[in-house]
């Protein structure tokens, strides 16, 4: 009787830490959407109010963290026409190292219509 906290204790570590491992990895992936939403509503305003696509992918690029910055794929889509829909699309791959470096994509696309 007096071992079986131990062993018991040494069975439910490991899936503990694995649990553990995959709410923080959870909450990384959680965090990154929200950094990609809000570039690509920067990305989206700065679209809608000039006429230069770059502009918005340069804008839609400073809104991400450095570490993200570098690796994030931006598209902007802004016709030239006021009135119609200016679209952003930001997406940023994520390595899961955690999970045996499982690769997933963030990606959020913001609408805007073209003020001039």
């Amino acid at each position: 009787m007096n071992g079986s906290a131990a062993v018991e204790f040494a069975l439910v570590l490991p899936l503990v830490l694995l649990v553990l491992l995959a709410v923080t990895q959870v909450a990384v992936v959680a965090r990154t959407q929200l950094e990609v939403v809000n570039a690509a509503r920067e990305g989206a305003r700065r679209a809608a109010t000039a006429p230069d696509p770059a502009d918005a992918v340069t804008v839609a690029r400073r809104a991400l963290p450095p570490e993200l910055a570098d690796r994030a794929r931006v598209q902007v889509r802004r016709p030239q026409v006021v009135g119609r829909q200016a679209e952003v699309t930001v997406a940023v791959p994520v390595r899961l190292t955690a999970l045996g470096g499982l690769t997933v994509e963030v990606r959020s696309k913001a609408v805007m219509r073209v003020e001039r």
